[in-house]
């Protein structure tokens, strides 16, 4: 359930904000000698500015696949390429590309929500399974599913808070 709540984390991060972060860009999936490989595998990622990204590829050949990779991403960004690096300049977001990142940021907490459910479902049979073969008491079993519950309502309310966290970044003029 950590690694649920902590994956949403890293997940949202990259969804873009009014400023340029390596985030953004460093999943991006370029294909490099016929193998899909993210963008920070194959180059130096930085934001020199507020509203700039800087990609310096180690291998000068990838550029042209980096840039296609980055116009074909779901961030709508436009990569400038001068034969050595590439610049992406971050425009500032509309009112409307805010509210659809919203509803992405939102349908992302969902999918963990739910991940995060089934989890425990999963360890709700484990603790069955081990009280039919009289591995655990009755009592246990009850106080487990209790404490389990618990477990599961502080991540659920986790993965919330980080989606409301951002929701408010992404509000930010």
């Amino acid at each position: 359930m950590r690694k649920t709540a902590e994956g949403l984390k890293k997940e949202l991060a990259t969804l873009r904000t009014g400023h340029a972060t390596p985030a953004l860009v460093e999943h991006i999936k370029v294909d490099y000698a016929g193998t899909a490989m993210p963008l920070n595998q194959l180059a130096g990622i930085s934001a020199p500015e507020a509203r700039l990204l800087v990609i310096q590829p180690w291998d000068k050949s990838c550029l042209r696949n980096i840039e296609k990779a980055i116009l074909t991403s779901e961030l709508g960004l436009t990569p400038l390429n001068d034969g050595n690096i590439i610049r992406i300049n971050v425009p500032p977001l509309s009112e409307e590309r805010r509210q659809e990142l919203i509803k992405v940021v939102r349908r992302r907490v969902e999918e963990r929500r739910v991940a995060i459910r089934n989890l425990r479902h999963e360890a709700m049979n484990e603790l069955r399974e081990l009280e039919k073969k009289k591995e655990i008491s009755q009592d246990d079993q009850k106080r487990l599913l209790g404490q389990l519950q618990k477990i599961t309502d502080g991540f659920i309310t986790t993965a919330e808070q980080i989606g409301q966290d951002k929701e408010k970044e992404l509000m930010q003029v």
